[in-house]
């Protein structure tokens, strides 16, 4: 009898190859014990017929530094049938840390990637100082799905320079050769990569640059060198988009001197909407000549969903509406209704334009994919009103719930063209999802959910791309790239992460905000339904969409192999 059976169901196992029907699955002590048709009977045994049976996903671009130290459900990733996610991107995190930077990381991180201060400040406990000491105060932390994490260049370049580092004053060699002996003893602990920004956009709550991002290429060098003295590690960064090809020189020169692997954020900005085109060519490069450079991809185009409790809506840039901002938030939708003030607000000039074109009214689920027609500015025409009047009746709808949707990245085109295109180049991989992050204004951490629904079964405007190539791209391709080789298969001798997936019921619910955070701060939330089932090492963490409650989740350290 083995410890769980799962059987008869539609096997992809994340090798790439096409589903197969009626395959049943045995798990013992964690691991894939058998695949076939029959693998014999399971003290516990779950019926699969007509469902989805695949690899638990492995999301390698979020941002739980903060949270995986009070939330031990990592959601959004746990609703979205991730068993694996990565943190510490971006070069912003939570160690090394001296005790006298606690508040100024924690502002670092609020900046650039809007995750409330006040959460972080009653949240974190700081019972670490160097990032070894991180990792052992994450592994005795109860988890349901597998943390692993990034030692980032912002906190390692001002616990070694101090001010200095912080302003993005250059390194000294004598600061290059202790960041990178404290990145060569964080890998020896079990990071998984190293992380950097380099673009103008990540900035901390008070308007300063993430350290590091002026950083020479002798200092990236240098920490490269120190990553290959631990034997492992993935060097990934943020771009300035538009300035990628500029930044390649010494991408390629640290990926071929120290045989890490380079993984570079790559979006479409409307400042330079055909760089990605070059970039796909350098690529193609990189890999004819085994370069190990990688282009880390979305899976739609980022944006920022608006609402009355978020970060960023038009309104903010109508004067009359200070008379309200402070209000709560079913007062303010009321106090919209006013007409004297509605007038205010849609004839006053707007302190900041808005490109009411680009700005989409959510009706139910957010189209992430809209046409043209489908705009503020088309709609307010078909029904003869301004574009602010537009606006205020969203945004109050539903008690002052109502959302907006603006795509910023990866849309220069109008649709999702570009990602259809990055999703079929070998030399990218799927990321960016962000979970955890941006809590006042994005809501991809459902990135899981979203590649196989509108990718694999809902678009409806251009080509759509196969099962088995998705379900490759967030399990074992991801997995591979940060040496994870135990899992992101469903074969033998696996880790026995795994999904059970209502495929023609897999969905999203509308976003909302929610004040689930420490101190009651707020997130924007996107749960998913239609997984059946997801297992993290044998044992089921979520049945019909619903946490079962336990928490086999543990931190990884270091490359793993298969048993």
């Amino acid at each position: 009898m083995h410890d769980l059976v799962i059987g008869g169901g539609t096997l992809v196992d994340g090798s790439g190859a096409r589903p197969r029907e009626g395959v049943s699955i045995a798990i013992d002590d964690g691991i894939i014990s058998d695949v076939g048709a029959d693998v014999g009977r399971g003290h516990r045994m779950l019926d699969a017929s007509g469902l989805l049976v695949t690899p638990g996903f492995v999301d390698v671009h979020t941002h739980y530094d903060a949270q995986v130290t009070w939330d031990p459900w990592l959601t959004p990733s746990s609703w979205h049938g991730c068993t694996t996610v990565v943190a510490g991107n971006c070069g912003v995190g939570f160690a090394p840390a001296a005790a006298d930077r606690h508040d100024w990381l924690i502002e670092l991180m609020e900046g650039v990637e809007d995750i409330p201060g006040t959460a972080m400040v009653e949240g974190i406990r700081w019972n670490w100082e160097s990032y070894p000491e991180y990792l052992d105060a994450i592994c005795d932390q109860p988890l349901v799905i597998d943390y692993g994490s990034q030692i980032a260049h912002g906190p390692l370049r001002a616990y070694v320079m101090g001010e200095r580092g912080a302003a993005n004053e250059q390194a000294t060699a004598h600061d290059r050769a202790r960041m990178a002996a404290l990145v060569t003893d964080a890998l020896r602990a079990g990071a998984l990569g190293f992380s950097t920004s380099r673009t103008p956009i990540h900035r901390s709550k008070s308007g300063e640059l993430v350290p590091g991002t002026a950083a020479d290429a002798d200092e990236l060098l240098a920490i490269g060198n120190g990553m290959a003295a631990a034997g492992h590690g993935v060097f990934q960064f943020a771009p300035d988009h538009p300035q990628l090809e500029s930044e390649w020189s010494w991408m390629r020169k640290l990926a071929r001197q120290t045989g890490r692997t380079v993984s570079v954020n790559l979006n479409q900005s409307d400042q330079a909407p055909e760089v990605w085109r070059r970039i796909l060519d350098l690529l193609d490069d990189a890999r004819m000549d085994h370069t190990p450079i990688v282009a880390q991809v979305a899976g739609r185009s980022i944006g920022v969903i608006m609402c009355l409790d978020g970060s960023l809506h038009p309104l903010m840039f109508a004067p009359a509406f200070a008379e309200v901002a402070n209000l709560a938030r079913a007062q303010r939708a009321a106090a919209l209704l006013d007409p004297a003030l509605r007038r205010r607000l849609i004839d006053e000039p707007l302190s900041l334009p808005m490109d009411f074109e680009r700005i989409y009214a959510v009706d139910g689920d957010i189209d992430y994919e809209p046409t043209a027609d489908m705009c503020v500015s088309a709609v307010a025409a078909r029904r003869g009103i301004a574009p602010l009047e537009l606006v205020i009746d969203t945004l109050s709808s539903g008690g002052g719930t109502g959302l907006l949707y603006q795509p910023f990245f990866n849309y220069s085109y109008g649709d999702l063209s570009f990602t259809y295109e990055m999703h079929r180049h070998p030399g990218t991989r799927v990321g960016l999802s962000d979970a955890g992050a941006h809590c006042g204004a994005i809501c991809d951490g459902g990135t899981p959910t979203f590649m196989l629904t509108h990718w694999t079964r809902d678009r409806t405007r251009g080509p759509r791309l196969a099962l088995e190539h998705v379900i490759h791209r967030q399990t074992r391709q991801t997995a591979e790239l940060y040496g994870l080789h135990d899992r992101g298969l469903v074969v033998p001798g696996y880790k026995a992460d795994l999904n059970i997936i209502d495929y023609d019921r897999l969905g999203f619910d509308t976003p909302s905000m929610a004040f689930d955070f420490p101190a009651n701060a707020r997130r924007l939330v996107q749960r998913g339904h239609g997984y059946r089932h997801t297992i993290c090492s044998g044992v089921p963490i979520v049945e019909d969409d619903a946490f079962t409650g336990d928490l086999p989740g543990r931190l990884i350290r270091g490359p793993q192999t298969a048993g």
